[in-house]
């Protein structure tokens, strides 16, 4: 089964809406950020990482690590650490299907993607809840494609409808309904990963492309605490050769993987990133990387696994804060909110984030669309996070202080006790401000449209209305050629 786009409904891609700060704030001092490097290189010097991969091992003991093929742990020295990270760029390009929706990570602006793995969805049409499919990927890349507020996509959830080859089936959903960047979460395999290369490489068309634009980019999952995944970390040497930017997340949890203070689970967090980033660079010296956290907290009471609580809301910007001072780009978590469905929480618990991350630099971000932790798809949250979105963008462009702005010879026209509404200056003025298309929107018979079920309907909307150019004919059946031939692999394999 393949999602492809029907030709003849072609709609344009809205070209993207960044987030490109006017101001900045930091939040941690030098000191701070200093306490947070020195922490990080005593935890890898003198506790180490559990890695059991034997290509890891040659690759981090040819450069000087202490590697223990017994217990499986290595250790990396400080110098070790900052000799490699040295090589890791700060800039490079993320392209895209079409190059007007390249995203370039020059530190200007800051670009979302969507959320990723879940599974379970709310069904598009009998909104009852199910597991999730491969064409849930489809239809929402299609919204993701018409939404300026999405820089990025990762497939939504997994393709739980193809079992074997699920994230290369999410990869194909993706690029047939999205001229923009795709980022997979879930190749998590270096035999899978191979495959995914050959997949970008379509899309790209050449070798030389695919390393300067890279149309696809790859994050992996530390294991927490302190430990490293066997299938990911090989999956991201086979990206990192290929030129494909990698990046590496700890979701390291406060009080159960991680101990039970915020700098605690950050520090622990940030030496399992590090650890990853030091065997890339040492494989492949100036590979593209990124760094990304998404702590979260254990629930006392409970144990459950919470993503945006009061506390865990500092730890995202402070993230960013410690991607830089290392000397790479962020992927801030955002959004992914801990509410069982679309309303007053989950709008809460996103936006504060969301702000400081842009305002303190994150170059990448990712989380619209899932509920419940990340797991769950409503398809109209992601209407619902664009628009908080656009909030933020709003007001992280900050204000114009001009004259004009000022309005001050309209003001002296006017005068005291005077009304604007026949000046020229006003009709022009209301023309450029900008409203939200959910909320305040007028009701028949008075008053106003439940924003919730604007959103539905602006999904149904875009469904039907909403088809981006689909990919050629050659690349599609190449695909589906490497489809087949992946198939064929695992399942010998299995």
């Amino acid at each position: 089964m393949n999602s492809f786009n029907p030709p003849q409904n072609i709609s344009p891609t809205p070209p993207l809406q960044p987030i490109v700060p006017a101001y900045h704030v930091r939040i941690l001092s030098d000191e701070q950020l200093q306490a947070f490097r020195s922490a990080t290189f005593e935890i890898l010097d003198e506790v180490g990482i559990h890695c059991p991969s034997p290509k890891a091992w040659e690759i981090y003991a040819s450069n000087g690590a202490h590697v223990d093929s017994s217990s499986q742990i290595v250790r990396l020295p400080p110098d070790l650490v900052l000799k490699a990270m040295a090589h890791a760029p700060r800039f490079y390009t993320m392209g895209a299907r079409s190059p007007e929706h390249n995203i370039h990570l020059d530190g200007t602006a800051m670009y979302c993607a969507t959320d990723g793995c879940g599974v379970e969805t709310i069904d598009f049409e009998t909104r009852q809840r199910r597991t999730s499919r491969k064409d849930d990927i489809a239809k929402m890349a299609r919204i993701a494609d018409a939404l300026p507020s999405v820089g990025f996509y990762w497939p939504i959830v997994s393709a739980q409808d193809f079992p074997t080859i699920a994230p290369l089936h999410e990869l194909d959903a993706a690029y047939n309904n999205t001229v923009k960047h795709v980022q997979t979460e879930t190749v998590m395999d270096e035999a899978m990963a191979r495959y995914a290369v050959e997949i970008a490489m379509v899309i790209a068309g050449n070798k030389q492309t695919l390393r300067l634009r890279p149309p696809l980019s790859s994050l992996i999952c530390t294991i927490a605490p302190l430990a490293q995944d066997v299938g990911g970390m090989e999956a991201a040497l086979v990206f990192a050769e290929a030129g494909i930017p990698v990046g590496f997340m700890s979701m390291a949890n406060t009080g159960s993987t991680a101990p039970a203070t915020i700098a605690g689970t950050l520090a622990i967090a940030d030496a399992e990133i590090v650890a990853a980033l030091v065997l890339v660079q040492l494989a492949y010296p100036g590979a593209p990387v990124y760094h990304s956290m998404m702590p979260g907290i254990m629930h006392p009471r409970t144990g459950d696994y919470l993503s945006t609580t009061w506390e865990v809301d500092i730890s995202y910007p402070v993230g960013v804060e410690i991607a830089h001072h290392w000397g790479v780009p962020t992927l801030a978590a955002m959004f992914g909110p801990d509410a069982p469905h679309p309303g007053w929480q989950s709008a809460a618990e996103v936006a504060s984030s969301l702000l400081l991350d842009a305002l303190c630099g994150a170059e990448t971000g990712s989380g619209m669309g899932l509920l419940e932790s990340c797991t769950v798809l409503y398809p109209e949250e992601l209407v619902l996070a664009a628009d908080i979105y656009h909030r933020v963008r709003i007001t992280a462009e900050g204000i114009d202080t001009s004259r004009e702005a000022m309005a001050l010879d309209v003001i002296k026209e006017v005068g005291p006790r005077g009304q604007f509404l026949r000046q020229r200056h006003t009709r022009d003025g209301l023309r450029r401000l900008r409203f939200s298309d959910l909320t305040a929107q007028p009701a028949q018979g008075g008053g106003w449209l439940d924003p919730i079920e604007v959103a539905r309907e602006k999904t149904k909307t875009l469904l039907k209305t909403h088809f981006p150019a689909p990919l050629e004919t050659a690349q599609q059946q190449e695909i589906q050629r490497i489809l087949y031939s992946a198939e064929k692999h695992f399942a010998v394999k299995e």
